[in-house]
C-alpha cells in the first residue's frame, strides 16, 4: 500500500485526555492538556506541553507544583470546556470538587478516577510552548476503578484525543499483553 506523506504537523495517536491544575492568584485553576508523557522511571517523571500564553503555568512556575488528573468519559463537557476558557477571564475553581494531597498547592479533582500529584522538577523553554517536567510526588486513584491494586483503564474509561480531527474518543478491548506478544518470534529465533 502507498504511504502519503501527511507533512511534519503530525500528532502522536491517540493522546491522552487530562486536566493539569495549579494554583494560580490564590485559586485552583484546571486546563485541558493533551500533551502529556511519562519520562523517567526513577524518580518518576513525567512531561506536560503547554503554551507560553496560557494562564495556568504561572501557578506551576509560582508554587512549583502541578497535578495531571485523568477524566472518565463521563467528564467530556466539563474537561472541554476547560479547554476552551481562560483562568484569567473565568474562575474555573468551582467545577470540581478539589481536594490536595502532599502538596498544597498542586490541586486535584475528586471527579476524576485518576489524579497525580506532582513536584516541579524542571523547565524546558521551546519556541511555542514550556516542557514542565513534574515528579510524581504520589497518585490517587477511585478504590472501584482499580483491579488487583491497579489503575484499570477499562473501569476509570479515560478519554483520549486525536488531531488533528479533534475528536474524543474511548478505549476498546484489549489487544494483548506488553512484553508477551511476540515472545514467539523471540523464541524463534527472530532478531
Amino acid at each position: 500500500m502507498a504511504k502519503v506523506n501527511l507533512g511534519a504537523n503530525a500528532y502522536i495517536y491517540p493522546m491522552p485526555v487530562t486536566l493539569v491544575g495549579a494554583t494560580v492568584e490564590g485559586r485552583a485553576n484546571f486546563m485541558a492538556v493533551g500533551w502529556v508523557m511519562r519520562v523517567n522511571l526513577k524518580p518518576p517523571l513525567l512531561a506536560v506541553a503547554l503554551n507560553k500564553a496560557h494562564f495556568t503555568p504561572v501557578g506551576i512556575r509560582q508554587n512549583r507544583a502541578f497535578s495531571v488528573n485523568f477524566p472518565g468519559a463521563d467528564l467530556m463537557e466539563k474537561t472541554d470546556y476547560c479547554g476552551l476558557v481562560s483562568g484569567r477571564q473565568v474562575d474555573k475553581s468551582g467545577l470540581f470538587r478539589v481536594f490536595y494531597g502532599e502538596l498544597e498547592t498542586a490541586p486535584l479533582i475528586e471527579e476524576c478516577p485518576l489524579g497525580l500529584e506532582c513536584r516541579l522538577y524542571e523547565v524546558v523553554e521551546l519556541p511555542a510552548n514550556d516542557l514542565f517536567i513534574g515528579e510524581i510526588v504520589a497518585a490517587y486513584a477511585d478504590e472501584d476503578c482499580l483491579t488487583d491494586g491497579q489503575p484499570d483503564i477499562l473501569k476509570i474509561n479515560p478519554l483520549v484525543l486525536t488531531m488533528p480531527d479533534n475528536h474524543y474518543w474511548t478505549v476498546g478491548e484489549r489487544a494483548g499483553k506488553a512484553w508477551a506478544a511476540g515472545k514467539k518470534m523471540k523464541q524463534a529465533g527472530r532478531r
